[in-house]
């Protein structure tokens, strides 16, 4: 491991004009990086360039247009200190976590760190390499200046925070012409301390040509009960994922959030797809106090297709902010959307869905629909699906509903015999289902099923 790399001096950090995020950058920038020789200078560049766009930028507020929903006070409100490295787990903890699918192919991480110890992944071949940035094969290397912080928004304050500060990445990379038919599980795992503290995973996925993978991203916190309740260590976790699809590639994204009760969730999800390409993200979110995901797709070639699909369900006084945004470039283009919200309590959520249609883009074909159940009078859904088109020979639509349940759908269920009680749940476990039930792990579904029911009944 290298020592720490000054990016900017104190004197430079001090310019900002937000005086807590140039604190924050000072402690991301405390750890040191572990990348090999060849690409210390690459990363060293990125971090060097992502810093200098941080102190030009502020912490959003409500005066920001893509932030104006969302209150970030409990996070300023905190003194961030970067989380133990090489805590100690017993291998019993994972069993909740663990799954059967990926028994083999499963990389645990704690606290931001890779446990080698915890992890096991005898059943994957050496058609794919899975491992950190600092061991990719050296014929690789050249390539990562193509894939690393590529189309990264400088506006985007925790996406630049996270550059700012790589130490290492976790990589994927599928060999041209390859299978993996076992689903690879990244599984993410915060343990907290007695202070609060701050993690920035940064993950790696690059699929070659006519290649095929499937991946699970599963973030969770090590609690006694349930994760959901409050009370614990307040901490964040700052997650960026870059995901690439060569020609003809294939990749199926499964993303869980379940963070715990007073923990911040802030990702950003970017995606490059190459001609004849097809993406797919199925994404549960359950957990965390806030939780924000800026998810961008850039649809670079002909005959590309990207379904995302998502479910988000909040209570108490939970936050759940969803932006996503579709950039398509070339004809023939293919995005289909379903995201679905179910809040209660105090809860708010947050949709943004974009769908750029250009003039290059022409016998495009895209759906977006965001649908939300409100399930108290003080519950709040603030949902703005756009489509920006164009091009003149395409097909698009796009809507938003924010309903209660139906009280003819209840009456109905309680002519056959069931109790109020009984029938709203079963109407609530139908709306949640028609998203868990697209990812393709049966032990994951029903652990997934048994989390919204303990939600719902309770």
């Amino acid at each position: 491991m290298s020592d720490s790399i000054a990016i900017l001096k104190p004197n430079e950090i001090k310019l900002n004009q937000d005086a807590y995020l140039g604190g924050l950058l000072q402690v991301v920038q405390q750890k040191p990086l572990n990348i090999n020789h060849e690409l210390t200078d690459v990363v060293t560049e990125i971090r060097r360039k992502s810093a200098n766009q941080v102190v030009q930028l502020n912490i959003p507020t409500s005066k920001d247009e893509d932030w104006r929903f969302n209150d970030l006070s409990d996070l300023q409100k905190q003194d961030w200190t970067y989380g133990k490295n090489q805590l100690v787990l017993e291998t019993s903890i994972l069993e909740q976590f663990i799954l059967s699918e990926a028994s083999g192919s499963r990389l645990v991480f704690v606290n931001g760190d890779y446990a080698p110890k915890l992890s096991d992944i005898s059943n994957l071949t050496d058609e794919v390499y899975v491992g950190n940035l600092s061991n990719l094969d050296q014929t690789k290397i050249p390539l990562v200046t193509q894939y690393l912080a590529i189309n990264e928004p400088e506006d985007e304050v925790f996406t630049v925070l996270n550059s700012s500060s790589i130490t290492d990445a976790f990589v994927i990379w599928v060999k041209a012409n390859c299978q993996i038919t076992t689903p690879i599980h990244l599984l993410h795992l915060t343990v907290t301390e007695n202070q609060a503290t701050w993690t920035q995973p940064r993950i790696l996925v690059v699929a070659e040509t006519n290649s095929q993978v499937e991946f699970i991203e599963y973030y969770g916190a090590v609690t006694t009960g349930c994760s959901d309740s409050v009370g614990k260590q307040t901490y964040t976790t700052n997650v960026v994922t870059e995901i690439h699809l060569a020609q003809n590639a294939q990749i199926n994204h499964t993303r869980i959030q379940r963070e715990s009760g007073d923990g911040f969730h802030l990702a950003k999800t970017s995606v490059n797809q190459a001609r004849d390409s097809r993406y797919t993200i199925n994404e549960i979110s359950l957990g965390g106090k806030l939780y924000r995901h800026n998810l961008h797709i850039h649809q670079d070639g002909e005959q590309t297709q990207t379904y995302l699909n998502g479910l988000t369900m909040l209570q108490g006084r939970q936050q759940g902010d969803t932006h996503s945004e579709v950039s398509l470039t070339k004809p023939y283009g293919t995005v289909n959307q379903l995201h679905k919200y179910i809040v209660d309590d105090a809860g708010r959520g947050i949709f943004n869905g974009k769908v750029n249609v250009p003039k290059l883009a022409q016998m495009t074909n895209a759906a977006q629909l965001n649908r939300n159940l409100l399930l108290s009078p003080k519950a709040r859904m603030n949902t703005k699906p756009e489509l920006q088109i164009t091009a003149d020979n395409v097909k698009c639509a796009h809507g938003a509903t924010v309903s209660q349940l139906e009280a003819d759908e209840i009456f109905y269920l309680r002519s056959r015999g069931l109790n109020e009680y009984d029938a709203t749940h079963l109407l609530l476990d139908a709306f949640a289902a028609e998203i868990i039930q697209k990812i393709p792990y049966n032990s994951l579904q029903q652990r997934l099923t048994q989390c919204v029911a303990c939600r719902t009944f309770d």
